[in-house]
């Protein structure tokens, strides 16, 4: 069928169009991108937007055309000069002295500023409406149209079939080829952000089965109060800076239980922060209905850690859950996008999903950087989980490495704070007793002070784990990864981190860096010790404790909705680790930062990055040196995580060196020993600036010089 829509005054060939109403008072130009009528036989391909499993061998056939299509979502493009414009103001806003520093905008106001020219806007929602389709919401942004359909009208419209799947036992549906527009449209098009069901991955590692071979081994389960001693919280709660009034939002597609966040609460010691609640919301945008309560579910526990762990941190503010069930779009973007372009927008998200950057079709990368921009142009600090598989997030399902190196793709745009993991060293280091108490106490906590740190790495190819295992190296015939002891250590288990590769374009082969891919640039305030020049983003950018038990350290948490117990002690608990945990804990330690400052803060990289200068200068700040634990310098920011890496083993011929033996590991180099990716003085893939002192980030926050 061809369709030619009319332009809208294209008669007098505007060149702009005018929105008022603007941010402090001035008008702003916006160009027009649509320039021609729209002709349905030209069209152009959205490359990059099919799902890797919607190949033959999984293809169960094409859904009915009267098949609903609900609440997908359409991101658009801003004039190129629009987005330089809005690049500046984000600068802007983080620069001290500056006229608008901190001048956050709102929804409406980032809108009429950076969003789409009305004219343009119009005419796809024209486009969509003539191809049968109900537009639910213009988003106050601009940039996204909500719209709701059937899965005939999507094959019309996008000239793409969607089909029912069968991957791995799960039943799922996919577009089957990439989505076309009319080239008309393409200007102003960026993408459909998804059109399968396929879910993102939850951060969260179950405590794992198996220990290292360490005389006296003894568990040591992290509860609160250890939080709160590690990362020195403590003095700031004495002080009345515990999160009263502040409020950190979690994003989820799942909810969580109410008593087991009480049980949580109680039993380690938390009540006595009366401020502090729990409270959850489903937001939905323009009374569209496009948040639908998803109930307790299969993430559950992922909602439950959560909201218990961020309440932990700062256990006097609100801890919100904002989740919304999933379509064909992400039920955590459907909230973030809602309560961004609400009349109220957070100050505070966290998010702990995530799925591989060479793995994840081009438009939701797209998506999920747009949100996280306009959420730091609002004053949103966002923080999202680094990833559980270590430098091969595209191999989390597997025991070994085969996709190279690669990183979420998400969790790595300029906007959010990608938070990394690591793991306690005291095991390691054999003083266990230094920093461990042999009793707990009323409440269950047992640390004594800070405990050295190394990166979170359950692999075969830590050279820590294979050290103390007797091996001289982790690779080759002879080495540890090829060893009977190290077979039970083959896993992609560690803190995530690495360089930007893939956050635009598409690879040739799927989670596989390469074809087009392109990493985002680097930020300018990503300037530091040890930080490489290679021109892109790189992640994580500070890490707290997330492992989950290869050294005998992990979290507990209550969580009822699993099956399991939350009575008496916490011996029985759900135990386990992961960037989930991580996330929300730095999410609730910037809630203290806002309270003890007076307002929301925006990207707190900026300010991390600045500190930890102050803090490394060109050579680094031995006496803050995590491995030296309780004797590190009391007035350490970061703690500079310099002992092990956050290498896994692999096998194939992609950052895999394999000198002899059935298994590698992951390296920068094929010949030559590199892994990817050790510890240094100073900024580092395996824990990025390092790990925090809460007392001491808090009250440095406003010395920090961007």
């Amino acid at each position: 069928m061809r369709v030619a829509l009319p332009l809208r005054f294209a008669a007098i060939a505007l060149a702009c169009c005018v929105n008022l109403n603007l941010a402090f008072g001035e008008v702003q130009q916006t160009r027009p991108l649509i320039t021609s009528a729209i002709n349905e036989s030209s069209r152009v391909t959205l490359v990059g937007n099919t799902h890797p499993d919607a190949i033959a061998k999984n293809d169960l056939g094409r859904v009915p055309d009267s098949f609903a299509m609900q609440h997908l979502q359409l991101l658009l493009r801003r004039p190129a000069e629009q987005e330089a414009a809005l690049e500046s103001y984000i600068s802007d806003l983080q620069t001290p002295g500056s006229s608008t520093y901190h001048q956050w905008l709102t929804a409406e106001q980032f809108g009429n500023r950076y969003g789409l020219a009305k004219s343009d806007s119009d005419t796809i929602i024209r486009w969509l409406q003539g191809h049968g389709f109900t537009v639910n919401v213009r988003y106050a942004s601009g940039v996204l149209i909500d719209f709701s359909g059937t899965a005939g009208m999507v094959r019309e419209a996008f000239q793409t079939e969607i089909h029912r799947l069968q991957v791995n036992g799960e039943s799922h549906i996919s577009n089957m080829s990439d989505p076309q527009i009319p080239a008309a449209l393409a200007p102003a098009i960026i993408g459909i952000t998804s059109l399968n069901d396929f879910k993102p991955h939850k951060m969260y590692k179950k405590k794992s089965q198996y220990t290292v071979a360490i005389n006296g081994f003894t568990y040591y389960a992290v509860v609160p109060g250890d939080l709160a001693t590690i990362y020195n919280l403590n003095p700031l709660f004495a002080e009345g800076t515990s999160g009263k009034g502040q409020t950190v939002v979690v994003v989820e597609d799942a909810d969580a239980s109410s008593s087991d966040w009480n049980t949580f609460r109680q039993t380690f010691g938390l009540t006595s922060f009366t401020s502090g609640q729990f409270t959850q919301v489903h937001p939905e945008a323009a009374k569209s209905h496009n948040c639908i309560d998803p109930g307790l579910n299969g993430d559950s526990d992922e909602a439950s850690l959560d909201v218990q762990w961020a309440g932990a941190a700062a256990p006097n503010a609100t801890i919100e859950l904002a989740s919304c069930a999933g379509t064909t779009t992400f039920g955590g973007l459907i909230a973030v996008q809602n309560l961004l372009n609400g009349k109220s927008t957070p100050s505070i998200v966290s998010m702990s999903y995530g799925t591989c950057e060479a793995g994840t079709q081009a438009a939701l990368k797209a998506s999920f950087n747009s949100a996280f921009q306009q959420a730091v142009s609002e004053g949103v600090s966002v923080f999202v989980s680094a990833g559980d598989a270590a430098a091969a997030e595209c191999d989390r399902p597997y025991e070994s490495a085969f996709h190279g190196i690669n990183v979420t793709g998400w969790g790595e745009t300029p906007y959010n704070v990608s938070v990394g993991g690591t793991d306690f060293g005291d095991s390691y280091l054999g003083e266990n007793s230094t920093y461990w108490s042999a009793t707990n106490s009323p409440t269950f906590e047992s640390a004594l002070s800070y405990v050295p740190e190394i990166p979170w790495n359950d692999s075969c190819a830590s050279v820590l784990i294979s050290t103390v295992e007797g091996y001289s190296t982790p690779y080759g015939a002879d080495g540890f990864c090829n060893s009977a002891t190290g077979a039970g250590f083959l896993d992609t288990i560690g803190g995530g981190g690495g360089p930007s590769e893939c956050a635009t374009g598409s690879p040739s082969t799927y989670g596989v860096v390469g074809g087009t891919c392109k990493g985002y640039a680097k930020p300018s305030w990503q300037k530091l010790m040890g930080n490489p020049k290679d021109g892109v983003r790189d992640v994580p950018d500070v890490s707290l404790f997330a492992a989950n038990g290869v050294w005998g350290h992990f979290y507990v948490f209550c969580d009822t909705t699993g099956g399991g117990s939350c009575s008496g002690a916490p011996v029985d608990w759900s135990g386990g680790g992961g960037t989930s945990f991580s996330s929300p804990i730095l999410a609730g330690m910037q809630a203290l930062v806002n309270q003890k400052v007076g307002g929301r803060q925006g990207n707190p990289n900026v300010v991390y990055y600045a500190l930890a200068n102050n803090e490394y200068g060109k050579s680094g700040k031995s006496s803050c040196n995590s491995t030296l634990g309780n004797g590190a310098d009391s007035d350490c920011v970061f703690y500079d995580v310099t002992l092990g890496d956050m290498d896994v083993n692999c096998h194939g011929t992609v950052n895999c060196y394999i000198p002899s033996g059935a298994e590698g590991v992951l390296s920068t180099s094929d010949t030559s020993y590199k892994p990817a990716y050790g510890t240094t003085t100073g900024w580092d893939f395996a824990t990025g600036i390092g790990t925090v002192n809460a007392y001491n980030l808090v009250h440095k926050w406003t010395t920090a010089a961007p």
